[in-house]
C-alpha cells in the first residue's frame, strides 16, 4: 500500500461495524502475510493519521509538509498493525497511536529541515550564549547575545524559535558504556504506592474490559476524548460525523459504561467514571 494517503476522501470510506472488523482482525491475526487483509485494516484506523498529523503539525515549522508527516504516520500505522498481538490486553487505537506519533517524530528528528545557513546561526547563537555564560557567571539576555554577536534581539529570538531539535525520552545521557535513558531519569512525583498500584490496576483492567464491550465507534470515541483529550468537534471532525452525533454517541457510551460497571459492586470503579 502507497505510504500517502487523501484525507480529504476518508468521509467516503465505509466503516465497518464492530462485528466486521473483529472478524477482519481475526483473519490478519491468523495469516499475516495477507496484504490484502492489512491493507483493509489500515483504511479503517487512517483517521488515526489524520488526529496525529493535526496535533503534532502545529509544532513544527512552515517547511515541513503535511503529505510528509502523514506519510511518515502510514509507516507508524503498518507498524502498528503489523506487531500488535491482543494478548498485551492493550486496545489497539491506543497501541496506534503511539506507534503512530514515535514514526512521525523519530523520521523528522533524523532529517534536518532547516537550511545550512539558517544552522549555522542558530549554531552561533548557542556558542555565544555559552561563552557569555561562563564570562558572566549567568546565562546572558537576548539582548547581551543580540550585542555580542551584532544582531537584532528579535533576529535571535525567530532564529532560535526555529530551532526544531528533537529529543527523544529514548535518548542516552551521556556516552560510556553505563549511560541511562532519559526516560529513566525523569522522576514521577506521582507515584502511587504498592497497594494503591494494585487497586489502580484493578480499576483500569475492568474499565478496559468495560470499553471493550461497548459499540467500536463509541469505543473510539471514549479513547479519544478522555485520553487523547480531544474535543468533540475535533472528534466528530476526524471521524467525519457532527458534533452534535458525537456528543449522542459519547453520551450514550457513558450511560453504557455506567450499566457495565454497575454489574461490579466496587464503589471504586463507578467513582473512576465521570458523570
Amino acid at each position: 500500500m502507497s505510504q500517502t494517503f487523501d484525507f480529504t476522501s476518508y468521509n467516503s470510506i465505509k466503516r465497518m461495524s464492530e462485528e466486521e472488523l473483529s472478524a477482519l482482525w481475526q483473519e490478519y491475526l491468523n495469516d499475516k502475510t495477507n496484504k490484502t487483509v492489512r491493507d483493509t485494516l489500515i483504511v479503517q484506523y487512517i483517521y488515526l493519521i489524520r488526529y496525529v498529523v493535526g496535533r503534532v503539525k502545529v509544532t513544527l515549522p512552515a517547511t515541513i509538509s503535511i503529505e510528509d508527516i502523514a506519510g511518515y504516520g502510514v509507516e507508524g500505522l503498518i507498524n502498528a498493525i503489523e506487531r500488535y498481538s491482543p494478548q498485551k490486553n492493550t486496545r489497539f487505537e491506543t497501541y496506534a497511536l503511539i506507534r503512530i506519533r514515535g514514526a512521525i517524530l523519530d523520521r523528522i528528528r533524523s532529517q534536518d529541515f532547516l537550511p545550512r545557513s539558517v544552522r549555522k546561526k542558530i549554531k552561533d547563537i548557542k556558542a555565544a550564549q555559552e561563552h557569555l555564560k561562563q564570562e558572566l557567571g549567568r546565562m546572558p539576555t537576548t539582548q547581551e547575545v543580540a550585542a555580542f554577536l551584532d544582531m537584532e534581539p528579535e533576529k535571535v529570538i525567530q532564529l532560535l524559535s526555529e530551532d526544531t531539535t528533537m529529543t527523544s525520552i529514548y535518548d542516552k545521557k551521556g556516552t560510556s558504556d553505563d549511560s541511562v535513558e532519559i526516560i529513566d531519569t525523569i522522576q514521577d512525583t506521582n507515584k502511587l504506592n504498592p497497594q494503591e498500584q494494585a487497586e489502580e490496576k484493578n480499576v483500569k483492567h475492568e474499565l478496559e474490559r468495560a470499553l471493550m464491550r461497548l459499540p467500536e465507534r463509541e469505543r473510539v470515541i471514549m479513547v479519544l476524548y478522555y485520553q487523547e483529550n480531544m474535543t468533540l468537534k475535533e472528534i466528530g471532525e476526524t471521524i467525519g460525523m457532527s458534533e452534535s452525533r458525537i456528543c449522542q454517541l459519547h453520551a450514550q457510551g457513558i450511560m453504557k459504561l455506567k450499566n457495565i460497571l454497575s454489574e461490579n459492586r466496587t464503589s471504586r470503579l463507578r467513582q473512576s467514571i465521570i458523570a
